[in-house]
Parts: structure tokens; sequence; C-alpha cells
């Protein structure tokens, strides 16, 4: 008989013990797996939110884990620009998206982008500015899958996530876990690592209803019904606490109102100038010959705006060095929009009035404050983070997952202190 030292034996029970499928029936239940990210999305979801009283789900999870005071959004503190950034580190001056909408006479035959259409926002060429870390993963042998995060479905760089799926706004957000939660019961060699999910509502009711108003309490409900769902599913799997989760949002909601417009036909001849973009934030640039008169009538502080060259945007905003930024570019204080009469009189024919609530603001306005919770092994518990900017989760992401980041705006020493030592 072979004598197997005492030591040898309880090391290989305590190696069977690990690696023993806890759940049951779950295939992620290994002690040898990577830990998955899952990265949320409420789009417009603000922190003071939280405190409305509608949203068990998420604030249990940001009571037992990471909660910050606020998320930074980048400027121009909107969906697209912002998404982009938190997926590769990169301020929006710096990724290329600089706007939902804007212009760039180099791609055609859709030389204007905009989120309705589906063509141009499927034009890599948009996107070829930055590596998002869905891309980064996949070179780096990572598997990785992505529910409507903005870009995911795009060929970026000839690659897609290994799951992905075309933005469907029908699909109801119950619909959206279960897809997630069947990717993560995947056989080992194909479940992905790195899964994001996007949920739009809470930013639609916003826009809607008002930041302030009980009309958006329920698509609080809804989105932490989805939230709670998740929490369920990875529970039942023995994953709850074996999986890295972090919910963020893009910016905040300020609240708007007809009563306050700045009309921008009375600043300006608007025959003398190409619009591109309008609302907070206003992007436009003179028709030939007529540079010299829109300079004068627009630049400047005006009552509730502020317009400035391109070249001028303060140096904390960090735009107006790209290509796709319009030669001028106007701020409306919070609270106000600047628009043409056109664009409400073409509002207004389609059904559309001004809305209750809006963002793009400056990102040190309080009301453009985006939310972020974070919970699982790698993050401390019961842990309140100070502000901090949304740059800085990209290189938060590739420290969880351990990939090597891509170049980025971001300072990993900013959020480090939210991670366990």
């Amino acid at each position: 008989m072979v004598m197997v030292p005492r030591h040898l034996i309880l090391f290989l029970a305590l190696l069977s013990v690990g690696c023993a499928d806890l759940s049951g029936s779950s295939p992620m239940a290994t002690s040898n797996d990577k830990t998955p990210l899952i990265l949320v999305s409420l789009d417009g979801f603000r922190p003071d939110y939280l405190n409305r009283g509608q949203t068990p789900a998420l604030s249990a999870l940001a009571t037992a884990g990471v909660l910050a005071d606020g998320m930074r959004p980048s400027f121009p503190s909107v969906t697209f620009p912002n998404h982009y950034t938190l997926v590769t580190g990169l301020y929006p001056d710096h990724h290329g998206i600089v706007d939902n909408i804007m212009e760039d006479p180099d791609i055609t035959p859709k030389s204007t982008f905009r989120l309705a259409d589906r063509e141009a926002v499927d034009d890599e060429r948009w996107w070829d500015g930055a590596t998002p870390l869905w891309v980064t993963a996949d070179h780096q042998g990572m598997r990785t899958a992505t529910l409507f995060w903005p870009g995911s479905d795009v060929a970026i760089q000839g690659a897609r996530p290994d799951q992905w799926l075309r933005y469907d706004a029908a699909m109801e957000p119950e619909e959206r876990v279960y897809k997630l939660l069947s990717w993560l019961d995947l056989p080992s060699d194909q479940r992905p690592s790195f899964l994001t999910l996007y949920f739009e509502h809470v930013d639609v009711a916003g826009h809607k209803f008002g930041p302030q108003s009980t009309g958006i309490e329920e698509s609080l409900r809804h989105v932490d019904a989805a939230v709670e769902r998740l929490v369920a599913g990875l529970r039942r799997r023995n994953m709850l606490d074996r999986v890295n989760l972090v919910i963020v949002a893009d910016h905040g909601m300020g609240a708007t109102s007809a009563e306050r417009v700045v009309s921008l036909d009375d600043l300006v001849d608007v025959a003398d100038v190409h619009v591109v973009s309008e609302g907070v934030v206003t992007g436009l640039r003179a028709e030939p010959g007529r540079e010299e008169s829109v300079e004068r009538h627009l630049l400047g502080r005006h009552d509730h705006v502020t317009c400035w060259r391109k070249s001028d945007v303060p140096v904390a905003l960090h735009y107006g060095s790209h290509p796709r930024v319009p030669a001028v570019v106007c701020l409306a204080d919070a609270g106000w929009l600047m628009l043409s009469r056109r664009a409400i009189r073409e509002g207004l024919a389609k059904g559309r009035s001004v809305p209750a609530g809006s963002h793009g603001y400056d990102p040190a306005d309080p009301a453009m404050a985006a939310l972020f919770i974070a919970h699982g092994p790698a993050f401390r518990d019961h842990y309140r983070q100070a502000m901090f900017d949304n740059v800085d989760v990209y290189p938060l992401l590739c420290r969880l997952l351990g990939l090597r980041a891509e170049p980025n705006d971001g300072r990993i020493e900013d959020v480090q202190g939210m991670l366990r030592q």
C-alpha cells in the first residue's frame, strides 16, 4: 500500500470542495473561473433618485457595497458620448463621439450622425477613434457579451462582442435580464467574463415628466424590479457574491420648461448659420462669408446662454479640439434650452413639446451627477465613495478584469479606494 502524507490528503480534500458545483446545476459555480464583471447602465439615473423610496433593490446593493456621492459625466453630458467614455476612459473630444448629433464630411453617404438613423450609427467610421472595452477584451483572449450598450452592435475595428443584440426599445427590462443570465449559463468555454446591460426607461421618463415629478417614479420601480431579478438570478446560481456588479448612469437630469427657452433667432440671423444640434448644447457653423457677422452676434455671454469658438471652450470641459465639434458651441444655463423657432415648430408638428427635463449641461452642475453603485468580491463593504469623473470607470473595469488598458484619460488612483486591499 502506498502511504499518502496527511497534509497531501487535506490539500486534496480542500481542492475537491473548492472545485465542486455548489449550485447543484449552474456551470458558473467553479472556483477556478475568472470573476465575471457585469456593467449595468441606468440611463439618466441621478444619485438622489435613491431617496425617492422606489428602489429597494438598488438601495440594498448600495448599502451593502459601494455608493458614490455621484459621478461627474463628461461634456456634453448626453447619452452616446458618455456611454463611450465609460468603456474607453476617454473624453468625448478624444474618442470622437462628440454629441448625440454630429457631422463629419469625410463619412459618406451619411455625414450626419443621429441616434434614430440606424445606417449612420452602424457605420464603424464614427466609432473608430477609440477601442472600447469589449474589443480590448477580445484582443486579450476574453469573451464578452453586451446587451444594448451604445456602440456594442457595431463592428468596431472589425470586432463585435461574442454575444450581442441590436438595440430594441420594445424589449422589456425583465427580458433583458433573462437574456444576460442565459449568457452566464453557457458552457465554460463559451461563457463571457465581461457583460453589459442597458436600461433607458428612467431617462425617457425624466425627459417627459421632469426629475422632480412623481411621474418618474414608475420608471424607477420598473428598473429596480429588473435589478432585483438580476440579483435573484445571480443568487439562484450561487453567484451573487462571486460576480462584480457595477451599476452606472451616463448623466443626470435637469428640470426644463417652455418658459425657459432662449430663441436662437433673437441672437443671430438663422439664415447665416448651419445648425448641427440645439437644445442644452447648440453647435453651429457660419455659412460661407458670414463668419464675422455670426461671431459678432453670438460669441460671449447672453441671457441664460454662453457661446464660444470651439478653440475657446473652457478647459474644464475638455472639449473643442476634435474636428467633429462645430465651429461655435453654445451652452445654456442650468434649466434653460436654446432652440430656433423652426425647431420648436417642427417639434410641435410631430407632437413633441419642450421637454420637462433635459441634460447636456456643465458636468459640474449637481443635477448632471450620475449614479454609481458597485458590489462584489472586489469591492469593500458599506463604503461611501467621493464624487469622481466618469473617465475613471474604464481603468477600474480593466483592473477588475485583469486587462491591459488602452491609453485613457482616467485615474485609477481616484477610485481604487473602493477596492478591497
